[in-house]
């Protein structure tokens, strides 16, 4: 389906979480690396709501509450402290995370306020011990420039990092949480909601993405960057998609959610068109376990063994609409079988539009249209669960079938590895916020701006500019080694050691890409194993040739320096007396090759000799020296 995004009126705005790379968290002196070992200890939490000083319930906070879940922390004793725990008030905020947050305000021309007040955000998921974030305006205003399209940046805040997610453990109604990453500094950037294709949401993205690695201190890898989602289209709503991580997949998420908006706002005219009306949804849930009792359905006897029962819900007018496709694979039954299974968590629902089938047969299917007295144009729900699930899950089928008669409902929704969505909670309102008491007023003096403003990073196209210019790197190598975790660190690597800077920037971008896709562990290496090796190929004790093999060997093997990698892998430097020697056994051992082809024979026997002293020996010179040897059989 091509659409025309400026005419179904797209509206989309971005916001983008970055977490920086301090060397404490933002209200402690705890670390801020995670850890992958197991926990020292743990404990345990509920959580409940509170009211904002008006005096009102943030209706997302109200609903995580309703689940009824609690929640098991982990703590590491040296990432984790009393603040994470909730056991102490926090310390004050991070002075290092503060001054990258303006310097990245200043960067993009945007005002930073007089005096930063942190707030508290009610978040009841789990995810902060607190039962809230703490979250600081850090600047208003500012804008980024994509393509020659000014795109006006709102806010800029600094805020803590949520606890990681473990594990849901949902028969004993809990969430494990991990401690380390929550309060890890982050700056969030959200922009006006004035991006218009899916392509410029991403190239809009990117572009912040690069202005936030050019600040240096900023964590990468999977999970350090995530990106949020507003999205609406005309006649629809105001949809905010949480949690995507991958720059590549923002075009088909942008795409795949105006295409759900078009398809719920079809749907809604042809239940309007066929006269239904809200109160013609009613909430009358009838048990039809009797039809049932003999199905071949797996599903229905399992639950009807354990003493389930099978309810079914009329829905007046909704046939041939609830199997309709929104977005691929997912249809409207997809959205109803979410709110069921986040309201009263079951495992799922059928639906008329795609019976008989599931074991289900036909004739099933007639006698429960019967029961519930549908007409042609009626379509039902069927739930197998305990009769107090089903009833949770079949109320919540009831609400986003009435919600269907308006259109689009406003709600957050989960990004999936596809680029669909999925239902996450109700979208949160303004009584979610609050000041937070325990922690005192910063002012923001001229002074201090004026002291950054003389600091800031250069920007992208400043160090392309360099890179090419001074550094003789290819536009195409340039521009990898600038976008790449690592730009920092070849350029302490060039700055100081006396080598050719393209074997540095193509070492650091392609090299280590081709060792991530054989399955390298490639975080294992530190600045220093590089600086290290760069170090040791400058003075000519390892040839580059041997590169790949010693950071294999130091990540696999997790050995402590690239000199003890040279000695294992037995990739000591050869002198020209040993490659000689090396040169004239594969001659002997080639004779009759090398009579039959000449020079020709170079390609095969250069193949052998490499396979011997790579690593150990500069290819430029093996191969001037065999090129000597082979002419003299001319």
């Amino acid at each position: 389906m091509q659409i025309d995004y400026r005419e179904v009126g797209l509206k989309c705005g971005i916001e983008i979480h970055q977490m920086l790379d301090t060397r404490t968290k933002l209200f402690c002196s705890c670390p801020t690396s995670l850890r992958k070992d197991e926990a020292d200890f743990e404990f345990v939490r509920w959580l409940r709501p509170t009211r904002s000083e008006m005096g009102e319930m943030d209706p997302a906070a109200l609903f995580e509450y309703k689940k009824g879940v609690h929640y098991r922390y982990e703590v590491f004793e040296k990432n984790v402290c009393l603040v994470e725990m909730d056991e102490e008030p926090p310390h004050e905020l991070n002075k290092e995370a503060l001054e990258l947050t303006l310097m990245f305000a200043l960067m993009v021309n945007a005002n930073p306020v007089d005096e930063i007040h942190v707030m508290r955000k009610i978040v009841i998921d789990g995810s902060n011990t607190t039962g809230f974030q703490r979250t600081a305006l850090i600047a208003l205003g500012g804008a980024v420039n994509v393509g020659g399209k000014i795109v006006p940046i709102q806010t800029i805040c600094l805020e803590e990092d949520a606890a990681r997610k473990v594990e849901s453990r949902e028969k004993a109604r809990e969430v494990v949480y991990r401690l380390d990453r929550l309060g890890i500094p982050l700056i969030e950037i959200a922009t006006a909601p004035v991006i218009e294709t899916p392509r410029e949401a991403e190239k809009v993205a990117y572009r912040i993405g690069q202005l936030l690695r050019a600040l240096g201190r900023v964590k990468r890898g999977l999970g350090t960057i995530r990106q949020d989602l507003n999205i609406s289209i005309k006649n629809g709503a105001k949809i905010e998609i949480k949690g995507v991580q991958e720059l590549e997949l923002i075009p088909k998420i942008v795409e795949y959610e105006v295409l759900r908006q078009l398809n719920l706002l079809k749907i809604k005219d042809e239940l309007r068109k066929r006269g239904i009306r809200p109160e013609d949804i009613k909430e009358e849930f009838i048990d039809v376990t009797n039809i049932l009792r003999e199905t071949k359905s797996r599903i229905a006897q399992k639950t009807l063994r354990r003493g389930g029962v099978a309810l079914a819900l009329k829905l007046p007018g909704f046939t041939g609409l609830v199997g309709k496709e929104i977005q691929p694979g997912r249809r409207l039954g997809t959205e109803f079988a979410d709110r069921a299974r986040y309201w009263a968590e079951v495992g799922g629902i059928f639906h008329s539009d795609e019976l008989p089938g599931y074991g289900i047969s036909k004739k099933e299917v007639d006698e429960i249209r019967s029961c519930l007295k549908c007409r042609e144009i009626d379509a039902f729900v069927l739930v197998f669960e305990s009769e107090e699930k089903a009833r949770q899950a079949l109320h919540a089928v009831v609400e986003r079938a009435r919600e269907a008669l308006n259109g689009v409902p406003e709600e957050t929704r989960g990004a999936n590895p596809d680029g669909t969505t999925r239902f996450l909670r109700p979208r949160p309102g303004k009584a979610r916020m609050y000041p937070e008491t325990d922690i005192r007023p910063v002012r923001v003096t001229r002074e201090l701006l004026e002291k950054l403003r003389e600091n800031l990073p250069e920007l992208p196209e400043q160090k392309l500019e360099k890179f090419i210019k001074k550094y003789k790197l290819s536009e195409e190598l340039a521009k990898k080694i600038i976008d790449s975790i690592y730009v920092y660190t070849f350029e302490n690597i060039v700055e100081n050691i006396d080598i050719n800077p393209t074997l540095v920037a193509s070492t650091l971008t392609n090299t280590l890409v081709n060792l991530r896709r054989e399955g390298i562990p490639i975080s294992a290496l530190t600045e220093s194993i590089f600086h290290d090796l760069f170090q040791k190929i400058a003075k000519g004790e390892v040839a580059k040739e041997a590169i790949p093999d010693i950071l294999s060997y130091i990540a696999l093997h997790k050995v402590r320096s690239v000199e003890d990698a040279i000695g294992k892998l037995g990739l000591g430097k050869l002198d020209i007396n040993e490659l000689e020697k090396i040169v004239d056994e594969i001659l002997k051992e080639n004779i009759e090759y090398i009579r039959e082809k000449g020079e020709r024979a170079f390609g095969k026997i250069m193949g052998i000799l490499m396979s011997k002293v790579r690593g150990r020996v500069d290819g430029s010179i093996a191969a001037q020296l065999l090129k000597k040897k082979l002419a003299s059989f001319s």
